[in-house]
C-alpha cells in the first residue's frame, strides 16, 4: 500500500526580525551616549623653551587668528570683553588669568586682553605656550612665571 507523501516546505529562518532589534539597539545607545560639547579651537600656541606647568586656570581667554575672542563657551567681539571680563572679574582675581592666543595672533588682541584685565584689577596673567620640542609634537601646555600686566613679559634678569 502506497501512503501519499506529504510535502513540507523548507525551513527558512526569517532574519529581518533580529537585523530591526539590533538596529533599534544601536539607535538606542547612539542617542542615549553622552558627548563632550566643548568646541575645540585650531590654534597654533607660540613656542617656549623655558616654563612651568601649572594647573588650569578657571578664567580662560581664548583669541582666534582672526581676531575673535571667546571667554568660557561665548564667542566676544572686541568691543564686548570689558563687560564680560568684568561678570569673570572676581574669579580671574583669585585663581587667575590664562590668555590662549593663536601664534598667528595680532599683538594688538593679546595687549586688549591684557589692558582689560589691568583694568578689572587682575594681577596673575599668564600667557599659554606649548613646549618646544624638536621632531615631536607640541601637546602639553606649558606657562611662563606670573606675568603682571604692569611689567614687561620677559621675566626679571637675575643678578648675581
Amino acid at each position: 500500500m502506497r501512503f501519499a507523501r506529504t510535502r513540507r516546505d523548507p525551513v527558512e529562518v526569517n532574519l529581518t526580525p533580529l537585523i530591526d532589534v539590533v538596529f533599534l539597539l544601536l539607535i538606542f545607545f547612539m542617542v542615549s551616549t553622552t558627548f563632550e560639547t566643548r568646541q575645540a579651537l585650531e590654534l597654533t600656541l607660540p613656542e617656549t623653551t623655558s616654563g612651568v606647568a601649572a594647573e588650569v586656570s578657571p578664567v580662560t581667554v581664548v583669541i582666534t587668528a582672526a581676531g575673535v575672542y571667546r571667554l568660557g563657551e561665548r564667542e566676544l567681539a572686541p568691543a564686548e570683553l570689558p563687560a564680560a571680563l568684568a561678570a569673570e572679574a572676581e574669579q580671574a582675581r583669585e585663581h587667575g588669568l590664562v590668555v590662549e592666543a593663536d601664534g598667528r595672533a595680532s599683538h594688538a588682541d593679546v595687549v586688549h586682553v591684557l589692558d582689560q584685565a589691568g583694568l578689572q584689577g587682575i594681577q596673575r596673567v599668564r600667557i599659554a605656550t606649548t613646549e618646544s620640542r624638536s621632531s615631536e609634537t607640541l601637546s602639553s601646555e606649558f606657562w611662563p612665571s606670573e606675568i603682571w600686566p604692569s611689567e614687561t613679559i620677559s621675566p626679571p634678569a637675575e643678578t648675581p
